[in-house]
């Protein structure tokens, strides 16, 4: 087979001093290989630093060397924009730091600023993290289109001054943009001491006698601003995107087509350094089996592809994602993969054991449990679905069967197969896109998956939640099945909650008022994050205490009896009536 083609690009770098002689600016680039570049790309970013001041060519190297270093060391799992965001919000409170130590009042003109522009490529998405008045350009054959906004504050007479900067506050914020890349595109980047003169005619120029050399190409574009009257530190980099990859950057399917199918397996049966102890489930999609590792003995889980999808690539590829998430959350209450680094032939996952119940079962075996019970279960599960959420993942098909209890009374969440990863999505990977997309059993699915313009979010998971809540309450499902009818805004404002009480009236009021917030059709009206909704059913707040009024017999006793004894007398009357009649 073809090997598949990889991001390439072309990289040129320039810097040099203005009249002051120090160079405040700093500039540097990652062209990441093997891994790292499919899941985090390449890197190229600069910073400039405060006249003003004398440190500020300080600031710029800490943000610039911090940002490379420190943006490929996060998950992989997480976005560009969350990894990125993190790390220079990270940068901007050291320098913050900086700047406070030892100053009773801190002066910007003096301290630890600097401006910051970085341009990520991954996939064939390009990302742009910007503060200040650095500048990203695209190169167009006729005109430079300026992608990036400088934060300048006009003041009175003509002058401007920095108005969002790194280190200035003790928070900052980053613009951010995502947009396709372009074979053949080439982008610019630019303090603003190099932007005097610039247009598209003298790019094309220095890239035309430059022959191929960027690097001569970002100096002669240095040399043209000083021609032009600049006197500032001066920096350039410029990029030409060569590659794109055709699909997927992560190449976890190149994973997936190295490894043979397995092959059936059985009781007693030698496999990959297991043996097969019984079959612990089987479908139409996968085969589950308890085995024993050969070498220490331990119990562990495999999962196998059915017979049935093994023509199916997609699905295949998915199998794999199970064991990559589980490798990268760290929660007690979700599957953990089996730790083995042993070299595989056959496709399979092999995951930890867990000797318990499913929470389908659980359900069974207590059809009316006690609130106390259900909430010790639901903090469980909001545990580990807050592991997914810290990883920007969404499990996306949370039921009673996907739930285990082991002996201890350990809740785990199981099959990750359906996950949805941030940093996956953005390369496409496993043909998962930002879009929401029904990976879980319908009836717990959130509504915004069945409508075009849906969003799936963390939201989503914590409404599955809620349904599971409910259904451990009453065995019965909040809406019916009239989620899984949605199909427009309009079908969802026709959605009509059950109040859980009318199964279960001894179930306090407010259990109501928490689970139908949980379980609103549109997710903004939902509590913000699973960790709130099982706060909420441990202490809920004042807004979940509906003010009834007080009844009639506390309220206005002597009206009350006085009532009473009408109804009674009302009532004798009636019956002396109809025994009169009879007679």
């Amino acid at each position: 087979m073809a090997e598949e083609q990889a991001l390439r690009v072309t990289l040129g770098q320039h810097s040099r001093a203005g009249q002051h002689g120090i160079n405040q600016d700093f500039h540097g680039a990652v062209l990441a290989r093997g891994h790292l570049l499919g899941s985090k790309g390449i890197a190229v970013a600069l910073a400039d630093g405060i006249g003003s001041s004398a440190v500020s060519q300080v600031a710029s190297a800490a943000a610039v060397r911090g940002f490379l270093d420190d943006y490929y060391c996060t998950s992989e799992a997480w976005s560009v924009r969350r990894s990125a965001q993190r790390v220079l919000a990270a940068t901007n409170s050291w320098l913050h730091a900086q700047n406070q130590r030892g100053h009773a009042r801190f002066d910007k003109d003096r301290g630890y600023v600097c401006t910051f522009s970085a341009l990520i490529l991954k996939g064939r998405e390009l990302h742009l993290l910007h503060v200040g008045d650095s500048r990203i350009y695209r190169v167009h054959d006729q005109a430079l289109e300026q992608l990036t906004e400088d934060h300048r504050v006009h003041l009175p007479g003509a002058q401007t001054c920095l108005g969002r900067a790194l280190g200035v506050n003790p928070g900052v914020e980053i613009d951010y943009q995502c947009q396709p890349a372009e074979h053949g595109a080439v982008y610019l980047l630019a303090t603003d001491g190099a932007c005097a003169g610039l247009d598209a005619a003298a790019v094309h120029a220095s890239l035309s006698r430059s022959a191929g050399d960027f690097d001569a190409a970002a100096q002669a574009l240095a040399d043209h601003a000083q021609a032009h009257g600049s006197d500032d530190d001066i920096t350039i980099q410029l990029l030409r995107v060569d590659a794109l990859p055709a699909g997927d950057p992560q190449q976890l399917h190149r994973q997936r087509e190295a490894l043979a199918l397995p092959p059936q397996l059985a009781p007693r049966m030698q496999f990959e350094g297991y043996t097969i102890a019984r079959t612990l489930h089987a479908s139409a999609r996968s085969h589950v089996h308890l085995a024993v590792d050969d070498e220490s003995g331990r119990q562990v889980v495999i999962k196998t592809p059915s017979v049935d999808m093994s023509e199916n690539a997609d699905y295949l590829d998915r199998f794999l994602l199970e064991e990559w998430v589980a490798r990268r959350l760290n929660s007690a209450h979700v599957l953990r993969p089996a730790g083995t680094e042993r070299a595989r032939r056959h496709l399979y996952v092999a995951m930890e054991y867990v000797q318990g119940q499913s929470l389908a079962q659980w359900m069974t075996d207590h059809p009316r449990p006690d609130l106390d019970s259900v909430r010790r279960i639901v903090s469980q599960l909001a545990a580990g679905l807050s592991a997914f959420h810290g990883k920007e993942m969404l499990h996306q098909d949370l039921r009673p069967e996907n739930v285990m209890i082991d002996t201890a009374g350990t809740v785990k969440i199981i099959d990750l197969a359906s996950a949805h990863v941030a940093g996956l999505a953005e390369g496409g990977a496993f043909g998962m896109s930002a879009a929401p997309a029904i990976a879980g059993s319908l009836q717990y699915t959130a509504p915004e998956y069945f409508i075009a313009d849906g969003v799936a979010s963390e939201r989503s998971d914590l409404f599955s939640l809620a349904v599971l809540t409910y259904q451990m309450l009453c065995g019965q499902l909040p809406y019916g099945l009239q989620v899984t009818q949605v199909r427009t805004a309009a079908d969802l404002r026709r959605l009509r909650y059950v109040p859980v009480r009318h199964w279960r009236p001894e179930l306090p009021d407010w259990l109501d008022a928490v689970l139908h917030k949980a379980l609103q059709a549109d997710p903004a009206r939902r509590q913000e994050a699973v960790s709130e909704f099982a706060q909420d059913l441990h202490a809920p707040g004042p807004q979940f205490h509906r003010d009834r009024p007080p009844p009639l017999a506390r309220k206005h006793p002597l009206l009350f009896w006085q009532l009473c004894t009408l109804a009674l007398a009302v009532a004798v009357l009636g019956l002396l009536g109809r025994m009169v009649l009879g007679a």
